[in-house]
């Protein structure tokens, strides 16, 4: 996911961290806060536990959304996102969209990827839950989110490209554009609000695509 030069630039991001204790995840931080952890070996035979902890409402002092990561329940180290914190035996890589957490994923030096596990008190904990012990249901869910995602898109970017197509220069040379849709404001405003719920769902199983998401970001 990350090429050589914004790997390298993830990171020199990197802090120390302040040796501050994890705090339990709260409910009320359902929609503001991510954590996730790995089990991992110290490479001395003792096993040791990372944790992940992302507030998608607080940022640093330059306002930057961060990822501190913690070691055995202190925190060792923290990076503005995207970021990239090497451990043992390979890298946690930690990106974001929009709606929430893209990608919380080991990285080991072979290349083989590991998602992290969520608290099972978070939202992408819950919604782990559920995939488990209702996977049908979970399926059905899944795929309304793509609906709500993609009906949008369809309906959406020919409108847009009718208001790019009115730009003078474009207009003159190509003419405009004519959208087969012509959805009223409160339309337009439901069909936003469909693309955020589904793109929020899809953030709580980490699903990303470059070309569906992105659209939807």
């Amino acid at each position: 996911m990350f090429d050589v030069w914004r790997r390298r630039r993830a990171i020199q991001r990197i802090k120390p961290g302040d040796g501050r204790a994890l705090k339990r995840f709260r409910w009320w931080q359902t929609l503001s806060r991510s954590l996730f952890y790995l089990p991992a070996d110290s490479g001395a035979g003792r096993p040791v536990v990372y944790a992940v902890d992302v507030n998608q409402l607080k940022g640093n002092e330059n306002g930057d959304t961060e990822a501190h990561l913690y070691r055995d329940g202190r925190r060792f180290e923290r990076a503005r996102l995207p970021a990239v914190f090497p451990i043992e035996g390979g890298a946690i890589e930690v990106m974001m969209s929009a709606f929430g957490l893209r990608r919380c994923h080991f990285v080991a030096d072979d290349g083989t990827e590991q998602q992290l596990r969520p608290d099972p008190r978070s939202a992408e904990g819950r919604r782990a839950r559920l995939d488990r012990e209702r996977p049908g249901l979970s399926r059905g869910i899944g795929l309304i989110s793509l609906v709500l995602i993609v009906v949008p898109l369809i309906l959406g970017l020919p409108q847009t490209v009718e208001s790019i197509s009115r730009f003078p220069p474009l207009a003159e040379r190509f003419g405009v554009f004519d959208s087969p849709f012509d959805a009223s404001a409160w339309v337009n405003i439901a069909l936003a609000i469909s693309a955020t719920v589904g793109s929020t769902e899809r953030a709580l199983r980490l699903k990303y695509n470059r070309w569906l998401d992105t659209v939807a970001d």
